[in-house]
């Protein structure tokens, strides 16, 4: 498997590398699960890329809903061209 490296134009901003810190330390200290919380438009979707980049971990990502899972996993893909990243979304509610 390839390492996870974040291709982007821009870089962290703002609360991101706060958050990148945090969240990160928190994989290393093997919290099994963490939550990032944050308005639409805030950087959430990059700030957890770079939280994989960090921790060079495969990752699971849940969608707040179906609607969002394809552009999330799309988005995904834009930041690791070299990895694989895939969604499923269940048709069960």
């Amino acid at each position: 498997m390839p390492p996870f490296k974040v291709v982007s134009d821009f870089g962290p901003a703002g609360d991101q590398p706060t958050a990148i810190d945090q969240l990160a330390d928190g994989v290393e200290r093997g919290f099994d699960r963490q939550t990032l919380l944050g308005v639409t438009g805030t950087g959430k979707t990059f700030t957890i890329a770079k939280v994989i980049e960090r921790v060079q971990k495969p990752t699971l990502v849940i969608a707040p809903n179906k609607s969002l899972a394809a552009q999330l996993a799309n988005e995904f893909r834009e930041f690791f061209p070299q990895n694989s990243v895939e969604y499923f979304v269940s048709y069960y509610d």
